[in-house]
């Protein structure tokens, strides 16, 4: 990798697809094939910091503190019990911070301009992961201009494609109006129930709407992955040999070939 790090939105409007626990999971196996991550948890509900083990009693700095400028990213970092994994944990101030931002300069920015400044003190970091809340708020356009890509969960039910595409008309208008550098970078399937026609019928769709940006990788439905917040762990920290956790190691895997592939096309080029 180099110096500069890859930063993903995990992002959908919509709640309930397994947004958190892609961030999560993924967030961990990129650390167990190698990289260094931090995770950001930009949703008020503050669930990836809860299923990384931190509690909300412990959280004395939030990204909430981030936004509203009083402290840099770095001052909010709390070490996991995965190293090379730290996480920016989130509370419920920062439901109130699109109303305290409305008239502040470079509102849009205030992640991106903190990322930045973070990544410049700690080059190691290979990935961020942002994981955004459940709505299209001014918390996510932050996120979104803050990221190179954007990897949107996506829940095997019948309402799936409907939703997809409210996403990224939102991408590509933060990608018009904002920062023209961030794109979809890809749709991970989640919640997929093999014994369900359904989920077939959604895969089917989805890869024919876009064959190219949907993963290979299709999280299942398991209850491991389930479990695995109440005890404030990752899946792959809370049992690794599941198919949940072997699904997200796969995809994290794909994410670096994909990386990697980026990079040949790009040597090649030059």
């Amino acid at each position: 990798m180099t110096s500069s790090p890859r930063v993903f939105a995990i992002a959908n409007q919509k709640g309930g697809v397994g947004k958190t626990t892609t961030a999560i999971n993924l967030a961990t196996a990129l650390v167990a094939v190698g990289e260094t991550v931090l995770l950001i948890d930009l949703d008020p509900q503050g669930n990836a910091s809860t299923g990384l083990g931190v509690s909300a009693a412990t959280r004395e700095l939030t990204t909430y503190d981030v936004l509203t400028g009083e402290y840099r990213l770095e001052a909010t970092i709390v070490e996991t019990d995965i190293p090379k994994l730290n996480l920016a944990p989130a509370g419920v101030d920062l439901a109130g911070a699109e109303i305290e931002l409305v008239n502040v300069e470079r509102r849009h920015h205030r992640l991106a301009d903190a990322i930045e400044e973070y990544c410049r003190t700690f080059p190691q970091t290979t990935y961020v992961i942002i994981d955004c809340p459940p709505s299209l708020s001014l918390l996510t356009i932050n996120a979104l201009v803050s990221a190179s890509g954007v990897i949107i969960p996506l829940q095997c039910e019948f309402f799936a494609l409907e939703g997809l595409s409210q996403i990224i008309r939102t991408i590509e208008t933060v990608s018009e109006r904002i920062n023209e550098n961030v794109s979809l970078y890809g749709v991970v399937l989640t919640m997929y129930d093999k014994r369900n026609n359904l989920s077939a019928q959604v895969e089917a769709d989805v890869r024919g709407y876009m064959p190219e940006k949907v993963f290979e990788t299709v999280i299942p439905r398991n209850v491991r992955i389930s479990e695995a917040p109440s005890h404030g762990k990752p899946a792959l920290l809370y049992d690794l040999k599941c198919p949940g956790s072997q699904a997200y190691l796969r995809l994290a895997s794909e994410i670096i070939q994909r990386e990697r592939a980026v990079k040949r096309e790009l040597a090649s080029v030059s």
